[in-house]
């Protein structure tokens, strides 16, 4: 495994993120125990988890999950540098009893004490705002957050989905509150079929010194060989992937991507990954395996090299926006 610092942080952590949203509503805990071992030997440190994971009455089962897995001992804890995120409502249904979502002090400090309950540790490594929230102003966010990190509870702050604009306020603010080391990563949607976060949200990221995490590195399935499972193995593809390939210029896109990799004789999901790994600003995409299989075939790609010549017809395939303004100006 290879690892790099987390954005302007010291604290390293593996070029790959180990995601966790399938732990329980798609994979077991047996299973998901056995991942986080195959994760833990091969070098992942950085697990990422989200309060709402587990969904619906089952909110709050991922990280349930993660926590009977600490539980085993065996360092397991103090190996991982462990990522959770506060914002979504967590009540069963229906809408959130006033002040049980988004990031008012109250609910942030409700929100982490029950995520420690719940991942059966004293501390989060790096606590993630899972969406903007309108309606709190930064400065009060971020007095929640320096009583957290005085009271040992948190250590790092990090960002998701997050527009580059919200990322420059947030680091503003927190620079002019003193003593604050404001926003350390940004998790946002990007891949090689999604670039849009390459005109302000990467750049943003950047300039402030955050670690960006790629979520969806795959887009849904759609870059990890949909048309050849489809043709070879008659694996439909679903959900985003197969609404994806309904637009007939995207499935040609596809078979173009795939055509290219069959030719290099590389496994599309793979060089997906690869390609996020070569990406300026990339710390490392999450992974989100439902199988101890999925999780042997990302690690490939952490020792696939890509070379020159493959990385421009890959451009040539899905071109990027361009840098801003001149993406959107001429």
């Amino acid at each position: 495994m290879k690892y790099t610092q987390l954005g302007r942080t010291g604290l390293k952590v593996s070029r790959l993120v180990l995601g966790t949203m399938n732990f329980g509503p798609q994979t077991d805990e047996a299973e998901s125990h056995a991942i986080m071992d195959a994760a833990l030997d091969a070098g992942i440190n950085f697990f990422d988890t989200a309060n709402v994971y587990g969904w619906g009455e089952n909110k709050g089962r991922t990280e349930s999950i993660i926590g009977s897995w600490f539980a085993k001992g065996g360092d397991r804890r103090d190996k991982v540098v462990l990522a959770t995120k506060v914002y979504g409502n967590m009540g069963p249904d229906g809408e959130a009893w006033p002040n049980h979502d988004k990031l008012s002090a109250v609910n942030i400090r409700r929100a982490v004490d029950a995520s420690l309950k719940r991942l059966g540790t004293d501390h989060i490594d790096v606590y993630q705002f899972h969406h903007i929230d309108r309606s709190t102003p930064f400065e009060e966010i971020w007095q929640a957050i320096d009583v957290l990190v005085q009271q040992g509870k948190i250590l790092y702050v990090g960002s998701s989905n997050f527009p580059g604009y919200k990322i420059a306020q947030a680091n503003e603010i927190a620079a002019r509150r003193g003593g604050t080391i404001g926003l350390v990563s940004e998790q946002c949607l990007y891949n090689l079929a999604e670039r849009r976060a390459e005109m302000e949200v990467i750049p943003a990221a950047q300039e402030y010194g955050l670690g960006v995490i790629p979520w969806s590195p795959l887009h849904g399935g759609l870059l990890g060989g949909v048309i050849k499972k489809e043709a070879t193995e008659g694996r439909r593809a679903s959900g985003r992937a197969a609404d994806a390939l309904k637009d007939t210029r995207t499935r040609e896109q596809i078979q173009a991507y795939e055509d290219l990799l069959d030719k290099h004789g590389i496994e599309p999901g793979e060089a997906a990954l690869a390609w996020l790994l070569t990406r300026p600003g990339v710390t490392g995409p999450i992974v989100g395996p439902r199988t101890a299989a999925q999780l042997a075939s990302a690690l490939r790609a952490v020792t696939l090299e890509l070379n020159e010549d493959l990385l421009t017809a890959l451009d040539d395939i899905f071109p990027g926006p361009g840098p801003s303004p001149e993406a959107f100006a001429w």
